[in-house]
């Protein structure tokens, strides 16, 4: 299944003008400043923006063209919003189960437990609204969208509103839910960290355009794209649990360019994980280290450079064998390393984030 929306919306001087080709698995982030139109967009393909200069197909179904609009019920879209909007007179199995009946018992893909147990929902289902907190609240509103059955489940900035406690657990229970459901997400945020940890596919959106569209992996590293220029700048690699270092308790993570190595951390890993490495956590040198204190060490070849600011740039690297890395060095050391598309060299991976 793929997405296919073709938009034009006019609110006064905002204009917002997209024709986008989606993949239909996976979590697709909308990312980009405040008032860019990322969440105008979602709400397009939900159906509730108003927009008859529009195109919307989801897989071989037409939602939308000149002269045929389906209505927002009749969309197989979960949608959760920045606030939870939840019904406060149910208990949280009361507004579970509003979910559960909207679904027709033919078309449920996901059972009531399965759903309560991937976010951690036991112990509130007898539990009114009005004493949740707030990243429960949006546990709930997720669950609940979930329990529709949706062909599409929509979220804008669900985080957003959320302490930091709060937005890293639910951050940890979206990544159970993207290893675990089948269903597409479409996952509205201004966070580099969230698309990061979440996105497959990334769409980069400026002044109602899209700027950019396409894996996450490739657009996170691009250095003519804002993002490789940022200050947590990042570039994120699947790789497999492929063992043990029992006796320095490392796990041996294999990717297309070799092997990393990370501390366990205290939990248990297993198959595919998502490594996070930082541009600032990447040095570089034209011959292997011989005596080093850092354990991934990859040969690896310019792609490109840019300018961060007056003092330093940012150099796009292909690991030799797979995967692609940013490394954020002063202009000395490039000029000092003679940096250029092509140069063969050294990559040191300082630090690695394990995610889920």
């Amino acid at each position: 299944m793929t997405l296919s929306a073709r938009f034009r919306i006019a609110r006064g001087a905002f204009v917002l003008e997209v024709d986008l080709e989606l993949p239909g698995e996976g979590v697709t982030a909308l990312f980009g400043p405040s008032g860019c139109g990322k969440t105008t967009l979602l709400r397009a393909i939900a159906g509730l923006e108003s927009c008859h200069c529009g195109r919307l197909k989801v897989g071989h179904q037409v939602w939308q063209e000149r002269g045929h609009c389906l209505p927002t019920h009749r969309r197989a879209v979960g949608y959760v919003f920045q606030e939870a909007n939840l019904f406060p007179h149910l208990s949280v199995r009361g507004n579970l189960e509003y979910g559960w009946k909207r679904a027709p018992a033919a078309e449920r893909r996901i059972s009531f437990d399965q759903v309560v147990v991937l976010l951690g929902l036991e112990p509130l289902l007898e539990r009114r609204i009005r004493g949740l907190s707030g990243g429960e609240r949006q546990r709930v509103a997720i669950a609940r969208a979930l329990l529709a059955s949706p062909r599409l489940l929509l979220m804008d900035e669900p985080l957003a509103a959320l302490d930091e406690a709060s937005r890293e657990s639910l951050l940890e229970s979206l990544e159970r839910l993207r290893g675990t459901l089948a269903i597409p997400m479409l996952y509205v945020t201004h966070s580099q960290r969230e698309v990061g940890r979440l996105a497959d596919h990334l769409v980069l959106m400026e002044a109602g355009r899209i700027r950019a569209s396409g894996p996450v992996e490739e657009l996170l590293t691009r250095t003519d794209l804002p993002l490789a220029r940022a200050a947590d700048a990042e570039a994120v690699i699947e790789a497999e649990v492929a063992g043990r270092d029992e006796r320095y308790h490392l796990l041996r993570l294999r990717f297309g360019g070799g092997e990393f190595l990370v501390p366990e951390a205290g939990r248990r890993v297993e198959g595919r994980v998502r490594l996070r490495i930082l541009a600032r956590d990447v040095a570089l040198a034209l011959e292997r280290p011989r005596a080093t204190s850092v354990l991934n060490v990859f040969p690896a070849v310019v792609e490109s450079l840019a300018s961060v600011n007056d003092a330093q740039v940012v150099v796009r690297l292909a690991v030799e064998g797979g995967g692609h890395v940013l490394s954020r060095i002063t202009r000395r050391s490039a000029d000092a390393l003679g940096i250029a598309p092509g140069l063969r060299l050294f990559a040191q991976v300082k630090s690695v984030a394990l995610m889920g």
